[in-house]
């Protein structure tokens, strides 16, 4: 089986997700004494590696279950998928009972040695879900209505958090793989502008969207946050002020998690954040370029919409931390710390590599013309 799995991972997309995960590992070092500190105070000593050390814990865990995942056949990723999004629904079902909160948001669940986000989790699952049920089409099944019965379940339940972000980035793989399933036209121009309509509606209607895009826009109320990551994104220049060097990341709200990137660029320079955002890009191109020989639509679907949820996630991280895009409290993938995060970016990745495999037994094309030699 590892014989097999060797031949037909993608070796490329393996290395470029490991040289995330080990940028990473230098990110949260640099950043953990800034995190540390800010847990500290009083009779309370936070040790300045403390978010380190926990990140290395969190990579031992996750890398075997992103390995294993990933040797998984596609029927045993896509039923593990199914399984996993009806646990995890049920999960965020029970957040608004039994959930804990932070920084006025209730997103996570309490396990006594350690918290989870069911959100997180949902991420990848949702995608495979959704790719199942397109490739159903076919068989005469309202898949349109049920994937959009299947979105509105599940914004409502991260709006009430509250989760805006998520919300938005859930909505976008769900309409970005519903016209790559073949929606029409006008009904993917219908969504749009129901999408705009929402957005509006949300800004007047919902406090967080509306305090969010009022800082953004007309720099009102609590603005401080995104101008403070911008300040310490520049403050090293192209080449950073060196490892351990920084001084603005001490007025970071959250250093090691949601402006992680404004830490490598103070202490690495902007050519290490130029870095980190082609190599995003590069791991979205090389899917599709994988993809091209791909002959199952499931397969397809799911691979593409597992790369859109990656992207959009460090798309708009990176966004935020250039203050192009209004806070949204959203991690960088496998470069910020947190255990949910890490553990739901590997069950993605692994489900990623296992939709990506090479198949031995694809067709060739018929009409591939091949030299006979007269």
């Amino acid at each position: 089986m590892m014989g097999r799995w060797f031949w037909e991972v993608d070796k490329v997309l393996l290395l470029m997700i490991a040289m995330l995960i080990g940028i990473g590992l230098i990110a949260v070092a640099a950043a953990s004494p800034a995190g540390a500190r800010r847990l500290s105070g009083g009779a309370v000593k936070v040790p300045e590696l403390y978010f380190f050390y926990r990140q290395i814990a969190w990579i031992t865990l996750s890398i075997p279950i992103m390995l294993f995942i990933s040797m998984m056949n596609r029927d045993m990723a896509r039923r593990l998928s199914l399984v996993g999004a009806g646990v995890a629904f049920v999960a965020l079902l029970l957040v608004p009972f039994i959930g804990s909160e932070t920084n006025g948001a209730q997103r996570w669940i309490d396990l006594g040695i350690s918290r989870f986000q069911p959100s997180e989790f949902l991420k990848p699952f949702y995608v495979v879900a959704l790719a199942w049920l397109f490739s159903l089409k076919d068989k005469g099944l309202p898949t349109g209505l049920i994937s959009a019965a299947m979105f509105g379940a599940v914004a409502v339940l991260l709006m009430a958090q509250p989760d805006f972000g998520s919300t938005i980035i859930f909505g976008a793989v769900w309409a970005g793989m519903f016209a790559l399933a073949g929606a029409n036209m006008r009904l993917l121009g219908a969504m749009g502008v129901a999408a705009l309509v929402g957005i509006i509606l949300a800004y007047f209607f919902y406090d967080v969207a509306q305090t969010r895009i009022d800082a953004f826009l007309f720099g009102e109320g609590d603005n401080f946050q995104t101008q403070n990551a911008m300040r310490t994104l520049t403050a090293g220049g192209l080449f950073g002020m060196g490892p351990g060097a920084g001084r603005f990341k001490f007025t970071l709200p959250e250093p090691h998690t949601d402006y992680i990137f404004s830490v490598i660029g103070e202490e690495f320079g902007l050519i290490a954040c130029l870095v980190i955002a082609l190599l995003y890009l590069g791991i979205m191109a090389r899917v599709l370029v994988r993809l091209l020989d791909e002959e199952d639509p499931f397969a397809i679907l799911a691979a593409s919409g597992l790369a859109m949820m990656f992207g959009l996630q460090a798309f708009i991280n990176m966004a935020v931390n250039v203050q192009i895009a209004p806070s949204k409290g959203m991690t960088l993938p496998f470069i910020s710390y947190g255990g949910s995060s890490m553990l739901a970016l590997s069950i993605m990745i692994g489900l990623l590599l296992a939709f990506t495999r090479a198949n031995p037994y694809l067709n060739r094309s018929p009409y591939v013309v091949k030299w006979s030699g007269s």
